[in-house]
């Protein structure tokens, strides 16, 4: 039949929220059941390969199928050997910085279903923005996008969180550069966002990268840690609430403000045990002593950021 899913698609990228929009998309209207690898109890494909009641379309969605276990790859693979034909199996999987689809995964795919890359080419970022302005109902125009991305960087869940905070305050109006730099006036913490997602998502050339364009750009190192302690506590709070609470949950219980946001947070906290988190917070609470008896930010940040993405 023209248009039918394949019976399972590999999505990879390196952006979480471009993997789970590319996810929805493919879904549609299909109600899917979904899963963390991490979490993975073994019979999650029975509603795949058991027909509905009611004869509605089935799907399951794996997160972060990079972490699925050899025994998991093996269960999906004998799935996959006769795949019911009305059911749709999507892995998403997030890549590191420049990194590439899992070989194990694409070769356990490719035969019978799709492997997608999942990303936004750097030209194509400014123009896709504004349609998601417009989508919010936000008229923003293209010097408003291009000073949006040169603020917070070129994050896409960053970006669309933005557009929520930009509706809020220029409903109705036309929103360029002017608008944009008058809402987003602490570039410092936005850059420090991208630190902690790096640092916490165990991303260590990217956090280094990172730091090292907060240091040209002259930011006040305190400034700085003041974010990585912040997002510490909020993995901590993430950390310790079950692991297969709903992400709204999450975001509710842990004070977050977006579901995406707790998403990103479980992902990160995930990296850690309670144990190495609160670790982190006494390494923290050193570099915080250290920059306030003289040290500098030169010499102290390095070697925590190292600590928490290597």
């Amino acid at each position: 039949m023209a248009g039918r899913r394949p019976p399972v698609t590999l999505l990879w990228g390196e952006d979480a929220y471009l993997l789970r929009e590319a996810a929805l998309a493919l879904l549609g209207a299909t109600k899917a059941a979904e899963v963390d690898a991490g979490e993975w109890e073994g019979g999650e494909l029975q509603g795949l390969a058991t027909p509905s009641l009611f004869g509605e379309p089935r799907a399951l969605l794996v997160n972060d199928a990079r972490s699925l276990r050899k025994e998991t790859l093996e269960e999906i693979a004998r799935y996959l050997e006769a795949p019911d034909p009305d059911a749709t199996l999507v892995l998403s999987c997030i890549v590191a910085e420049r990194g590439k689809v899992p070989a194990g995964l694409q070769k356990l795919v490719e035969p019978v279903g799709e492997v997608r890359k999942v990303d936004i080419a750097k030209k194509e970022l400014e123009p896709w923005l504004v349609a998601k302005a417009k989508d919010h109902g936000l008229d923003l125009a293209i010097p408003g996008a291009r000073a949006l991305v040169e603020t917070l960087g070129p994050e896409p869940g960053q970006l669309v969180a933005a557009l929520g905070q930009l509706q809020d305050v220029f409903a109705g109006q036309r929103v360029g550069a002017r608008e944009v730099a008058q809402q987003f006036r602490g570039l410092g913490e936005q850059k420090t966002w991208d630190l902690c997602d790096r640092a916490f998502g165990k991303d260590l050339p990217g956090a280094i990268r990172s730091l090292r364009a907060i240091e040209e750009g002259g930011d006040d190192a305190l400034m700085v840690l003041g974010g990585i302690a912040a997002r510490l506590r909020d993995l901590l709070k993430v950390r310790s609430l079950p692991d297969r609470m709903p992400p709204a949950q999450v975001a509710k219980e842990a004070g977050l403000r977006f579901d995406w946001q707790a998403r990103r947070y479980q992902q990160q906290a995930k990296n850690f045990s309670m144990a190495q988190l609160v670790s982190l917070h006494d390494r923290i609470t050193e570099a915080d002593r250290a920059l306030k008896s003289g040290a500098t930010g030169d010499v102290v940040m390095p070697t925590l950021v190292t600590t928490i993405a290597g």
